[in-house]
């Protein structure tokens, strides 16, 4: 079966940075939705779009490809005593830009009294390899259609 709109397409990935260096490596395949549901980046469904089981290729995304350039206006310092007890780096809080728009803050620097958080995707601003590796491809269910997210295994459970 080809890999087109309203398919489930099932498969393996590693995503390095330009140097080579492995930054996500998938321990099981993943499932998306095919078709401009978002569930992946434009250029990864681009280059599978017409495929089918076991394609394999590797691109390598600009970061206006990937996950965008980095963003210095997202990155905000904020006084320690306004966070919950255990703030950590690394840690994830959901906020709010300066613009009021709603993002996922990484918190990226603890120093004394004030958390350093950065609401861009880790990866922004990287040159991006992606090794790709179709492992199935069906047809989506009508509620899944509906839902503009594949359901079950490998997928999301509701």
């Amino acid at each position: 079966m080809k890999i087109e709109k309203d398919t489930v397409v099932t498969l393996k990935y590693k995503v390095s940075d330009a140097q080579g260096k492995i930054l996500d490596a998938a321990a099981e395949p993943m499932a998306y939705l095919h078709g401009g549901y978002e569930n992946t980046l434009p250029k990864i469904e681009e280059a599978l779009d017409g495929q089918e089981n076991g394609y394999q290729t590797t691109l390598v995304l600009s970061a206006a490809d990937s996950f965008g350039e980095r963003d210095e206006s997202l990155v905000q310092t904020m006084p320690k005593k306004d966070f919950p007890p255990g703030v950590k780096v690394g840690g994830q809080l959901r906020g709010r830009t300066a613009d009021g728009r709603e993002a996922v803050f990484n918190v990226v620097k603890i120093k004394g009294d004030t958390v350093m958080l950065d609401g861009n995707h880790p990866w922004a601003g990287q040159t991006l390899r992606f090794q790709l590796s179709v492992t199935d491809v069906r047809l989506a269910i009508q509620e899944e259609i509906e839902h503009r997210h594949v359901h079950g295994a490998h997928g999301h459970h509701h």
